[in-house]
């Protein structure tokens, strides 16, 4: 059983307009947020929303566009706000949506900001189709020195009736009891 006071859940998500089971809904909160919350409430670990300097467009086709961009150029967006205590936390949660079969650009500047050798990096994801992608594959190549936990791929859809697959997603990986 991993020291859970030791447990940062930090996570990208984006509301207002987002694909959810093929048509474009208008969301109060982003997916990604959802389940991060979930995860909150089952392990009661400190939570970090990862943000960005320049927001992302109203519009989700020109934020597909933007993020496929990003992802053509390798851009690292610059973060808003920073983790204060990084090396207090042994397991990060790392949530996010799967933008283009991996994770939003942004989240490799995260990754790249902190220092996490011998740390547990646990994924999760949103997305409406692609699961995981190649998301834990590029955590892995960025963090060498950490260990990545299996993820948990959550369709978007779904995301509000997920608390048993987020707590059967735990249990395997004896985060709860």
């Amino acid at each position: 059983m991993m020291n859970l006071k030791e447990c940062l859940i930090a996570y990208y998500s984006r509301k207002g307009n987002n694909i959810v089971s093929g048509r474009i809904e208008n969301l109060p909160v982003g997916n990604t947020e959802v389940v991060a919350k979930m995860i909150h409430e089952m392990t009661e670990g400190d939570v970090f929303r990862i943000d960005t300097v320049n927001s992302y467009p109203e519009d989700y086709t020109e934020t597909t566009e933007v993020a496929k961009k990003e992802l053509q150029e390798n851009a690292r967006p610059e973060l808003y706000n920073h983790v204060e205590n990084m090396d207090s936390y042994n397991v990060i949660f790392l949530g996010y949506p799967n933008w283009w079969g991996t994770m939003p650009m942004v989240l490799f500047t995260f990754l790249e900001e902190y220092d996490f050798s011998q740390k547990n990096i646990i994924p999760f994801c949103t997305h409406e189709g692609g699961g995981l992608g190649r998301s834990q594959n590029d955590i892995a190549k960025i963090c060498p020195q950490s260990t990545v936990l299996d993820g948990l791929a959550i369709r978007g859809g779904d995301v509000k009736n997920a608390q048993n697959s987020v707590s059967k997603w735990l249990h395997g990986l004896e985060i709860i009891e």
